[in-house]
């Protein structure tokens, strides 16, 4: 890569190179008359001239290959003219004028003197070269070069050895032109001390460096642009020998001329004429058959749209693929629409669930922490001597503010029985779900936003990809139309998967907990399914396909998880109108999962399993009977007996609610609950603490009514079954007890409760034992 060259230029030293000369000769305008003269500008060395000659002649065809000196052209004008006039010479002697003349501008540029002498010896030179018309030896040439430079030597000042000097400059010079004429080593001088300048260089100097600051950017610029120029002619391969002109104008472009000399033959109007008309009909045959090639192109189109179209209305297959086809696009377009909604509807599922889960954390809280407070307060009651004296034991501050709340509803319940006729109820069996007018009002907000965003889920799709009826419809026409591809593709397994984020959608609003709750058989989704199924056209062959699983299938996947999630999370055994609620809900589910035959469903295990868990966490939680002395409970307007007969009666509700799942929940596992856990470890406990009277016969009365009635429905049984045996015997005492006290219409009560439960040896042996003959035609009805 070529280097950029430096920037700052200093005076051109008096022994520079023969090449230098050239390159500044090159970098000069040239005169008028070298531009106009005839001849190509890269023609051979001319014949009579010597090897030197030769060399000076090549140095200048190359042109300005070396470092350009702008400087130098200033001092080019003078010269230019005598070159010019000097055009007509022959061409032998202008190679040695040019020679001389580069010698001359190298040595002595600064004298005039110099000049004279230098042109005296170049016109003596010319008159002996011109003479010569054979090429000069090299002793010629030698000893012209050392005349030339004894003539240059001649300076305005002394030198101290002329001879020596001259010669040994020659011999400098000369080693630069001819290589084997360079003098030994013995013959070279070494300088020592700068070589002395003439009057012409030391003012030269002195001017210098006053000018070099001013022009210095000048020149800077001026010598980039040469050697960018340079760069760019070698970069481009210009041929060598070219004249480019260095100067401060841009480069001159050459134009090319008109060659008047070429000749071209005649032309006239009849020929042009000919030409267009030839030219036209070539056109024009081009065009007809373009046209008959569009025609051809338009037949084709035609008869092939044609074929397409017969082959689409006769062939069978055509219209299977058809059908196909298009089934397999509403299939990626409803899968793609349902795979983009199921995110919204899970939020929405999600929103809703939390807003019921945290309105039955309310009343689940509020209860127990009522019971709490309440019994803290009737602790401290009853043991108020020794509260007095230590002061240990101290009521709450919210304590009174609660209890004076729970008082105020009681109130509100009592008005609203009285109102409704109502005279029947016991304390406790009401359920305590009222809700203040502030939280009754966030709560309802809430859940209009959460319906109005359920609503608004599927406002931008089509009919076809939401409405489960006219899915349905698609599905039913594949049916039709190709029932063995229908049933091979065991389309019964997918379109409950398909459906299952429409149904959820649906059963956002649906609420099994309430009395009012929609059923599944009046859902939309539900009806749309059975007469689906009840259009099935499938033969008993295809039993593995049969849609007659769709719906059980869809019970399973959709319906009983989000069942399961209301058991699990939000509804309380304690409330009866809950629990009846979920009940008619479950026995339609699994009435309808029943048509599944002996296939066993997981669903439904899951579903009784949670129920199971929820009954259990509900007796350990919310079931307390508190035990007081008789002498505080016998006092019936004492708040110790009315706290623990209203913890009583609650836990009675809890009974019956949990013997409600009679037919759903297994015998074992009612038993289990009902009797073991609920029966035998509370309500037996408050029994035994009772005294017997007419009130303790009224409270085992209701806990056998509870009872499910096909526990005893075998004629054959003599005695109850297992659970029941605390209770048989706490009954057979308290009519003991009641028989001396002749309370005759209690006893005869407490032998009709044990003819109920199938205790009849036991209710046999208490009549003998007794006396009591006339209740044995109460066993004998039996």
């Amino acid at each position: 890569m070529a280097h950029r060259p430096k920037r700052t230029f200093r005076q051109r030293r008096a022994h520079s190179s023969d090449s230098d000369d050239a390159e500044e000769r090159s970098a000069e305008p040239e005169a008028p008359g070298e531009q106009a003269a005839p001849g190509p500008p890269e023609e051979g060395p001319p014949s009579g001239v010597g090897r030197a000659e030769v060399t000076d002649w090549r140095a200048r065809a190359r042109g300005p290959r070396g470092r350009g000196r702008v400087w130098a052209s200033s001092r080019r004008a003078a010269g230019a003219a005598p070159r010019a006039e000097g055009s007509d010479v022959p061409e032998s002697r202008m190679v040695d004028l040019s020679t001389d003349e580069e010698s001359e501008t190298h040595h002595s540029p600064e004298s005039k003197d110099d000049h004279s002498s230098s042109s005296n010896s170049s016109s003596s030179l010319e008159e002996e070269f011109s003479s010569v018309v054979n090429i000069p030896d090299a002793a010629f040439i030698q000893a012209a070069r050392r005349k030339r430079e004894l003539a240059r030597t001649q300076d305005d000042y002394i030198s101290l050895d002329v001879k020596h000097t001259s010669i040994i400059t020659g011999m400098k010079k000369n080693s630069d032109e001819d290589p084997e004429s360079e003098p030994d080593d013995h013959e070279k001088r070494i300088p020592f001390t700068p070589k002395p300048q003439t009057l012409r260089q030391r003012m030269a100097d002195e001017t210098t460096p006053r000018n070099e600051e001013t022009s210095e950017e000048s020149q800077e610029d001026e010598t980039q642009d040469i050697w960018e120029r340079q760069q760019m002619r070698k970069a481009v391969k210009i041929t060598e020998g070219r004249d480019l002109d260095l100067s401060y104008n841009s480069e001159s472009q050459t134009v090319k001329k008109f060659d008047t000399s070429t000749s071209f033959p005649p032309v006239n109007l009849e020929i042009i004429k000919k030409q267009l008309n030839t030219r036209l009909t070539l056109l024009q045959d081009t065009h007809r058959s373009h046209l008959r090639e569009y025609e051809k192109y338009i037949q084709d189109v035609k008869s092939s749209k044609s074929t397409i179209q017969k082959l689409e209305n006769s062939s069978n297959q055509a219209l299977n693929f058809k059908f196909y086809k298009s089934m397999k696009i509403y299939v990626e377009n409803l899968i793609d629409c349902l795979n983009e909604k199921i995110i919204r509807i899970q939020e929405i599922e999600s929103s809703m669930h939390a807003l019921l889960l945290k309105q039955a954390m309310t009343f689940m809280k509020r209860r127990q922490d009522e019971l709490k407070h309440e019994s803290t307060y009737l602790q401290q009651l009853s043991r108020k001597a020794e509260t007095s004296t230590n002061g240990s034991l101290a009521v709450g501050e919210k304590t009174p503010w609660i209890l004076e709340e729970i008082e105020s509803r009681r109130s509100q319940r009592r008005q609203a029985r009285a109102l409704s006729g109502n005279c029947d109820h016991q304390e406790g069996t009401s359920s305590d779900d009222e809700l203040s007018s502030a939280d009754m009002i966030d709560f309802q907000k809430t859940q209009g936003e959460i319906l109005r965003d359920h609503k608004q889920i599927f406002e931008d799709v089509h009919d076809d990809f939401c409405n489960i009826q006219n899915i349905l419809l698609k599905f039913q026409q594949w049916r039709e139309k190709f029932p063995d591809s229908y049933y091979e593709a065991f389309i019964s397994l997918c379109i409950p998967k398909l459906l299952n984020p429409l149904i959820r959608l649906q059963l956002i609003d649906w609420n099994p907990l309430k009395f009012d709750a929609v059923g599944l058989k009046q859902m939309p989704w539900f009806t749309s399914i059975e007469e689906y199924m009840a259009s099935s056209m499938e033969d008993s062959k295809k039993e593995d396909g049969s849609d007659k699983k769709i719906m059980s299938a869809i019970i399973n996947k959709t319906v009983i998880p989000r069942l399961t999630d209301f058991v699990e999370f939000i509804w309380d055994p304690l409330s009866t109108s809950q629990t009846t609620s979920l009940i008619t809900h479950c026995t339609v589910i699994l009435e309808e999962l029943s048509t599944c035959g002996n296939e066993v469903s997981k669903g439904k295990q899951d579903l009784l399993k949670s129920i199971v868990l929820r009954v259990k966490k509900a007796i350990e939680d919310d079931v307390f009977i508190p035990l007081y002395p008789k002498s505080t409970i016998e006092n019936k307007t004492s708040p110790h007996s009315k706290f623990q007969e209203r913890q009583f009666w609650s836990s009675v509700k809890l009974f019956r609610n949990i013997l409600l799942w009679n037919g759903l929940l297994p015998d074992d596992t009612l038993q289990e609950l009902g009797l073991g856990k609920l029966l035998n470890r509370y309500l037996m406990t408050a029994l035994l603490t009772a005294s017997p009277g007419p009130d303790v016969v009224k409270k085992c009365s209701q806990v056998t009514a509870y009872l499910p009635a096909k526990w005893f429905q075998s004629s054959a049984m003599r005695t109850s079954i297992p659970q029941l045996e605390n209770f048989i015997q706490f009954l057979l005492q308290s009519a003991q007890k009641l028989s001396r006290r002749e309370f005759r219409d209690e006893v005869k009560e407490i032998i009709l409760i044990l003819v109920k439960i199938k205790a009849l040896n036991q209710a046999e042996s208490f009549i003998e034992e007794c006396h009591l003959d006339h209740l044995k035609s109460v066993i004998k009805e039996v």
